[in-house]
């Protein structure tokens, strides 16, 4: 019942500022002919259109790629993809964030920093170049405060056992599925594919396309030349014999001590 009441009290306060606003754009002011709704519609014929677009709020400046990949915005450094190196780019300056831009791309979105001379990081721009030095993994500066899930520090390791050199560079062609996929997606892809058995960059996509088209995954283990084979054969009664033989040799080994 207080909710009925205040809803009627509402519509009832909305009704009257509507009948006050009508009284009032048939009034005349002083020294004036015209009645406020009239000089209102006057004025509004005389108004500029408004422009196609919304106004971007922001402070804009052209600027350089550095050969770090950076650009440069209020003393801070912010990164950018590595195939933009030594590029002219344009960077907005928002409130709360900063839009790197090519055209009319935006190439590199960052949380804006209002501290000074530091380095604000992207890790997945970086990512495309380390695939082609993947022995720098490990002291590239943008990945050093990357935090992921467990399950990726899991996966880099059997790789490099299992694959050797080419164990780093999968693992990086696995971080790069970031770039097009969510984290979630790829941590959980990467779950399933360790427990499948069947670890690689080729099946973790496999599997995130899999989840996102709703379809049952396909993995055919003979293109995963670096799994472990297991071989299994039928057991022959001749492998008892030999089994009786051993244990027979070691009682009489443990007799003679």
């Amino acid at each position: 019942m207080q909710f009925i009441g205040i809803l009627f009290f509402s519509f009832s306060l909305l009704s009257k500022l509507l009948d006050g606003c009508i009284k009032r754009q048939q009034a005349k002011l002083r020294g004036q002919t015209e009645t406020i709704a009239e000089r209102m519609k006057r004025d509004t014929a005389a108004l500029m259109a408004l422009p196609p677009v919304p106004f971007d709020a922001c402070h804009k400046i052209s600027t350089r790629v550095s050969s770090l990949s950076l650009v440069r915005y209020r003393s801070n450094d912010y990164s950018v993809p590595t195939q933009y190196g030594h590029r002219e780019v344009l960077v907005k300056g928002y409130v709360d964030h900063v839009d790197i831009c090519m055209g009319t791309d935006t190439i590199a979105p960052h949380v804006r920093s209002y501290e000074r001379e530091e380095f604000i990081y992207d890790p997945l721009h970086y990512l495309a170049l380390l695939e082609q030095k993947p022995r720098a993994l490990d002291q590239a500066a943008p990945l050093q405060d990357w935090i992921l899930p467990e399950v990726f520090d899991r996966l880099r390791r059997l790789l490099e056992v299992r694959m050797e050199r080419r164990g780093r560079k999968e693992y990086i062609q696995v971080l790069r599925l970031l770039e097009n996929f969510s984290l979630a997606q790829v941590e959980q892809a990467i779950k399933q594919a360790l427990g499948f058995g069947t670890i690689g960059f080729d099946a973790i996509k496999h599997l995130i396309l899999c989840a996102i088209e709703r379809r049952p995954a396909k993995l055919d283990l003979t293109l995963y030349p670096y799994l472990p084979r297991a071989s299994v054969q039928s057991t022959k009664p001749r492998a008892y014999l030999s089994l009786l033989a051993k244990a027979n040799q070691q009682a009489a080994e443990a007799r003679y001590d």
